[in-house]
């Protein structure tokens, strides 16, 4: 059975009609009655409840730390300095906080089956089709657009064991996660968060492995090296100009670096809430253990590299300059060579790679559920709002995954151009998107303090009205100015893959606005939505019963995890 979604006017209430398809799409009868084997089904959407809190917790953070802090940090410190490098990061974590706690908050409020997704929100909270419709393909292809660079770059870590043609790789990898994506969700959360897992195991290891060296525990090394490489070279390094000027360009151009292993990592949790099991009550702790998490990963970790490499290492520059890939680039390689420690190298670089598959694995998983979330309230053929009878949106998967083919390009040394633009594009789609939640947010809480639902709130972090209008203020001037430095030595090609995502976004919106006649800007507070499907999660939230440790070690583990 194939469900057609429509919205109204405002974007409010959702009119669900039944219309026939083909035997290979379930009735949701069909999909209740393996809900023992396969997880929780929710009868209003089609997909399935089975996501665990663990998973959920795990499925942002393996999306979050992948080759930008394991590889792309390097290049950071190079242009930046390590001082540099940590405040750039330390900045970007707290907006990426703030980003992550107002997404939260909306999503917990009424986590439905294709309306917890930034399109759904926006389309409920601000009630303008068109920006909703703009924020939501926007959201869609960046994640589209960043997995395949995920992929060819696990490909090409293979690369620092073998000469083998890295197409042979791509073709495994890609096939590999697109069986993932058309399993249960059950099952691709269970790879996520074990391939998660593997990732804090490394990384925590790295950070202890970083005290050693610092403290001049390596076979190599003959005293303390202590902060060394923030005196000489130095902390900063002066980036496209002298001085303090350059100085502050040099943390500029660090958060717009670091924000590559950031991007769209927040995204990934809500559009894991129509399949998560309570998400009421899981999805707030998932959302606080990540960020922390996150903070806490990322700047031991970027300050682990400034104290064992310096900013002008002869194998980082090498690296850089010769395009090397995996752990030939990595800096935590680096430093761990220079110290004098052996074998290292190859574990990390085997963690770079399942690092840089688990984070394509994500990103086609939620541009999937993004695509189906905007075909079930309307904005797209209703087509692709079908699910299979394990509950996944099969057509929307199928688009996601032939998208990550672009991988392919990387193969080719003509065709890396146009492949480095659809990640730049990417970056700059993700800054976009946490606009657009921010704008939501704003709505949201208007919407809620006119209507007296405050109440009915279950999750509400501090400070999140003042965070959305500096969210909104920094990612605005974060969107303008990352191709600043194209203006120091303008290179067309660089101008257009630095601000060639703006115009298609605003085509977008006024394309869509043009087509359906809808030139209200914000639907007024009194009319905004914020209570279908209310009644129906409190009473799920109210039924839950959650699993109870046994023991001294369960304990331990559900605080872990």
């Amino acid at each position: 059975m194939s469900k057609s979604f429509g919205d109204d006017k405002q974007g409010g209430t959702i009119e669900v009609k039944s219309q026939p398809a083909d035997d290979d799409i379930s009735t949701f009868e069909q999909v209740d009655h393996q809900a023992d084997e396969l997880g929780v089904v929710d009868l209003s959407g089609g997909l399935q409840r089975g996501l665990k809190e663990r998973h959920i917790q795990l499925i942002a953070l393996a999306g979050a730390i992948g080759t930008g802090l394991f590889v792309g940090s390097g290049q950071a410190l190079s242009m930046c300095g390590p001082a540099g490098l940590l405040v750039g990061y330390l900045i970007l974590c707290t907006f990426v906080w703030s980003i992550m706690n107002q997404l939260a908050e909306m999503v917990t409020y009424i986590p439905l089956p294709g309306r917890s997704t930034p399109y759904a929100l926006c389309l409920r909270y601000t009630g303008n089709r068109s920006l909703a419709f703009a924020a939501g393909v926007n959201l869609s292809y960046a994640m589209a657009f960043i997995a395949p660079a995920e992929i060819s770059a696990a490909a090409f870590v293979v690369s620092y064991w073998t000469d083998l043609n890295p197409a042979i790789f791509i073709s495994i990898i890609w096939a590999v996660l697109v069986g993932l994506n058309f399993s249960c969700s059950k099952y691709f959360g269970e790879v996520e968060f074990w391939v998660a897992s593997i990732k804090i195991i490394t990384l925590t290891g790295l950070i202890i492995v970083g005290v050693v060296i610092f403290f001049g525990g390596g076979p190599a090394q003959h005293g303390v090296l202590g902060f060394h490489y923030w005196k000489d070279p130095g902390a900063f390094v002066e980036h496209l100009a002298p001085g303090n000027t350059g100085k502050f360009l040099a943390c500029w151009t660090s958060v717009i670096k670091s924000a590559f292993a950031f991007i769209l990592s927040p995204e990934l949790i809500t559009c894991c809430a129509a399949e998560a099991k309570a998400p009421r009550i899981n999805l707030p702790k998932a959302a606080g253990r990540f960020i922390y998490r996150l903070m806490f990963f990322y700047i031991c970790g970027v300050l682990v590299i400034g104290v064992i490499v310096a900013s002008n290492d002869p194998r980082l520059m090498g690296a850089i300059s010769s395009g090397a890939q995996g752990a030939a680039a990595s800096p935590f390689v680096i430093g761990i060579q220079n110290a004098g420690i052996k074998v290292l190298n190859h574990i990390i670089n085997a963690v770079i790679l399942t690092s840089a598959a688990s984070c394509g694995n994500g990103y086609i998983f939620s541009s999937s559920r993004s695509l189906h979330s905007m075909a079930v309230q309307g904005a797209l053929p209703k087509i692709l709002a079908s699910v299979n009878r394990f509950g996944v949106p099969y057509y929307c998967v199928s688009i996601s995954a032939g998208i990550c083919l672009l991988a392919f390009l990387t193969v080719s040394n003509s065709a890396t151009v146009a492949f480095t633009w659809l990640s730049n594009i990417s970056t700059v789609s993700g800054f976009i998107s946490w606009i657009f939640i921010s704008m939501t947010y704003i709505r949201y809480r208007k919407a809620l303090k006119c209507q007296g639902m405050d109440s009915r709130v279950t999750y509400r972090p501090p400070l999140q009205i003042i965070g959305a209008y500096s969210c909104l203020v920094f990612f605005i001037i974060i969107s303008l100015t990352n191709g600043y430095a194209v203006f120091f030595d303008f290179n067309a090609s660089d101008f257009v893959a630095a601000y060639v995502t703006l115009p298609i976004v605003l085509l977008l919106y006024f394309g869509h606005a043009i087509w359906t006649k809808n030139w209200r800007m914000y639907a007024p507070p009194e009319e905004i939505d914020c209570t279908t499907g209310l009644k129906e999660i409190e009473q799920e939230e109210a039924e839950y019963e959650p699993p109870v440790a046994r023991n001294f070690l369960e304990k331990i583990w559900f605080w872990i995890a």
